[in-house]
């Protein structure tokens, strides 16, 4: 230290004023280390805060709030989520997604495209906040993405040659012919509930999208094609010569579609924020207005939530 001072001779007269001036140094030199030593601690502490903040990234809510933009990946299928001809998002779903987030804060919805096969792994790579589309609830899926609570219950039906000359009227029919086929969107529920109900994979034709179940139908590259009640329907409706839409279709209950939105695990805030948005709002005159146009109607709305329809459908 700097007020550690030795004096190699006796004091001579007037070395009083000597020790009062060195006396004085030494407390400005300690003074000086002491200032020196809070301004690096100051510098340190800041620089911990600044690291603090960064280390807290933006929640994708928050930037959503920020920017007023949410990306929506979806799987293009009427009447979930399906581009217009002039390119605005329509559908179920798409309607849905617009009401409930603009009521979070977001302004413009961007539509990003996907197939089945990507929809979920572009999701988790950070390409769209969330996903939508004819997207149900299932156990294995819940695992890997968090699910909003349903804003939808639809079952499935199949898709067959006018007349149904094979009398096909669920799954069973189909798996004990070996020779028929069935055709499944690739990435699809009804994928997995036809092998439940015995069909091999041999006999399970996997297509695109719902186009081409109709046109393996026409050609009679498959007996049937499986999908919800309402996307059958519609496909019935491009050529109702020569396809129809079973109106009684016998299938397992627990196979019933609950149609949600999907989001990344690290978004638990965007996911929670959706579902205080809708509790209350489905089953509104508002909400049937809005999907009404989609053949969606009250027998649709379902109360249950994302946990009690997994814990339902586990095996």
């Amino acid at each position: 230290m700097y007020c550690l001072l030795r004096w190699p001779r006796p004091l001579a007269p007037g070395a009083r004023n000597h020790i009062h001036i060195c006396h004085h140094l030494c407390l400005c030199a300690a003074g000086t280390e002491i200032l020196s030593r809070l301004n690096k601690l100051g510098a340190i502490l800041l620089a911990a805060m600044m690291l603090a903040n960064a280390a807290r990234a933006e929640t994708t809510l928050e930037r959503i709030v920020r920017t007023g933009v949410l990306r929506l990946g979806y799987v293009d299928e009427a009447p979930f989520a399906y581009l217009l001809p002039d390119g605005t998002l329509t559908g179920e779903s798409a309607v849905i997604a617009t009401e409930v987030l603009g009521r979070l804060g977001a302004q413009r919805i961007e539509p990003v495209a996907a197939t089945w096969e990507s929809l979920i792994p572009g999701l988790l790579a950070g390409r769209y906040d969330m996903a939508a589309g004819a997207l149900t609830i299932t156990p294995e899926l819940s695992n890997t993405v968090l699910f909003s609570n349903p804003h939808y219950r639809l079952g499935d039906t199949l898709l067959v040659v006018r007349s149904n000359p094979r009398q096909l009227r669920s799954y069973g029919d189909i798996a004990a012919d070996r020779r028929l086929r069935l055709a499944v969107v690739t990435g699809s529920a009804q994928y997995d509930y036809a092998l439940d109900a015995g069909m091999s994979a041999h006999q399970l034709l996997s297509v695109q999208n719902s186009q081409a179940q109709l046109q393996a139908v026409r050609t009679g590259r498959a007996a049937a094609a499986a999908g919800s009640e309402l996307s059958m329907r519609r496909l019935a409706q491009r050529d109702p010569a020569r396809v129809q839409a079973l109106a009684v279709f016998a299938d397992d209950p627990v196979h019933a579609g609950y149609g949600a939105f999907a989001f990344r695990p690290e978004d638990a805030t965007l996911c929670d924020a959706v579902n205080r948005a809708l509790k209350g709002w489905l089953g509104s005159a508002e909400h049937l207005r809005l999907v009404a146009p989609f053949g969606f109607g009250p027998l649709h709305v379902t109360t249950r939530t994302a946990a009690e329809v997994v814990a339902r459908a586990a095996p």
